[in-house]
């Protein structure tokens, strides 16, 4: 396995970006394909291959990477559907906890495993090996799956897959959650979500979008999936909150590339409260609209350029990073990131937001403090709350259904995606919280595995997140 010299050979390189100026003319995506070969091939015949546990879905990334080194195309796209239903959206979104976990990562830098993951798929699409997978058999039992995010998506394949029959609903009006109404297309263009979607219709899965299911709907299924997300956001409860301009990043991206846009950020002063990856994407968006200046507030201090102690190897590493919208503001002389900062209040005129009042903050014993004497003010028209999401919806559906949440704000579920309420099962961030694009797909797969072991009585689907302490098979 594996070329032994390749990475005393070749450095890490990634794949280009389109120039910054072009780029924020448009929406399109921001990456270029571009040869992997020499980048997979610098995967070295480690013995213990850490970045599967880096990895959530577990995937066999050594072994895609040799046969990418050897041109075997076809089989490197069959393993890694082995383990990852949609790795077009995995090799865009995700933050590659594989490639802090990779060996080379130990003292040098790691693969870019997820350049070849992204080559592998849209070499795959691009030669039409993207064909229905359909079920051999029907097994006569239906399955509601509510949600279209990763989660809700890949439990509603492998469910499909193993001959339920599958309904998908979704209350937007088209499928694939925030991948479509919260990540931005120069990350992640629909056209993707689309041919994807059209697979699994292809494959006998229905959706129905448009649609929030009742309780007395739900009823008329064999079991039912809850893969509804953590839609509720984080609030920044501070004086002037009240004031207009202030508006929740979802609300914001929420078809911010339509020229229907509800929140149009030219020609303003935009200010982004939250570092996180929803805050940088705000950062790019803004960028495109034309705001007239884009600041980007975190309340960590900046990361260090290599490898922090708290975060050795193999953990996801804290460490600086430059991401595309941050390449574009670095060229836009309007726009900055501020660390190490705290809002305090807003105020405003007539009733709209003006003005941040905020300071520097320092940590002292586990705790952020204010730093006396950086008092600061910013002006601002518009603000974007970006501090992730505090859990699951509590009224509606799940009140209906009468499932319960725990105070983190997830519903509770067992080792095998159970809810409390008999059939009705759990997968993706609603149960475990706010988490990666990569746990979603790895908890839809396991969900539907131990769904079809529930109805079925064993179950054949391969498992990415195995249930503790409870066989799939009964």
């Amino acid at each position: 396995m594996a070329d032994p010299h390749g990475f005393q050979k070749y450095p890490r390189t990634e794949l280009p970006h389109r120039p910054v100026p072009l780029r924020l003319l448009d929406w399109n995506e921001v990456t270029e394909l571009g040869d992997v070969t020499q980048q997979a091939a610098r995967c070295m015949d480690c013995g213990v291959p850490f970045c599967h546990s880096g990895c959530p879905l577990g995937n066999i990334i050594p072994e895609w990477n040799d046969l990418v080194r050897q041109g075997r195309w076809r089989e490197a796209w069959d393993r890694l559907h082995a383990t990852n239903n949609f790795p077009e959206f995995t090799g865009r979104v995700c933050p590659a906890p594989c490639e802090g976990a990779c060996v080379l990562a130990i003292n040098d830098d790691a693969v870019a495993i997820k350049d070849v993951e992204v080559a592998i798929a849209e070499h795959g699409f691009a030669q039409g090996w993207a064909e229905p997978v359909r079920p051999s058999f029907s097994t006569g039992m239906r399955v509601a799956v509510v949600g279209s995010g990763p989660a809700g998506l890949a439990a509603a394949q492998q469910l499909t897959r193993a001959g339920h029959e599958v309904t998908v609903f979704e209350r937007d009006d088209a499928p694939g959650g925030l991948m479509r109404y919260g990540v931005p297309e120069y990350k992640l263009e629909d056209r993707f979500l689309d041919r994807r979607l059209e697979q699994m219709r292809a494959e006998g899965t229905r959706f129905e979008c448009g649609v929030s299911p009742s309780a007395a709907d739900l009823a008329l299924f064999d079991a039912t999936v809850l893969a509804t997300g953590t839609p509720v956001a984080r609030e920044l409860p501070v004086p002037g909150r009240e004031l207009s301009g202030i508006h929740q990043a979802m609300e914001y991206l929420h078809g911010a590339e339509s020229d229907a846009r509800a929140i149009d950020a030219r020609g303003k002063k935009v200010v982004i409260i939250g570092g996180g990856d929803t805050g940088t994407d705000c950062f790019g968006t803004a960028m495109r609209q034309g705001a007239a200046s884009v600041t980007q507030f975190d309340i960590r201090p900046r990361a260090p350029k290599m490898r922090a102690a708290s975060t050795p190897w193999p953990m996801y590493p804290l460490v600086w990073r430059l991401a595309t919208a941050h390449e574009e503001g670095e060229y836009v002389e309007t726009s900055e990131r501020r660390f190490s900062v705290n809002t305090v209040s807003f105020s405003g005129e007539d009733g709209a937001v003006s003005t941040i009042h905020g300071n520097e903050v320092k940590v002292v014993d586990g705790r952020r403090v204010p730093m006396r004497g950086t008092d600061f003010e910013i002006d601002a028209d518009l603000v974007l709350i970006a501090l992730g999401f505090s859990g699951v919806e509590r009224d509606g559906l799940h009140a209906e259904l009468g499932v319960d949440v725990d105070e983190r704000g997830r519903i509770v579920r067992d080792d095998a995606y159970r809810s409390t309420v008999p059939g009705v099962y759990v997968a993706g961030d609603n149960g475990r919280g706010q988490s990666l694009i990569v746990w979603a797909i790895a908890e839809g797969r396991a969900a539907a595995a131990a769904v079809d072991a529930d109805l079925m009585g064993e179950t054949a689907l391969p498992v990415a997140v195995a249930p503790q302490d409870r066989p799939l098979s009964v």
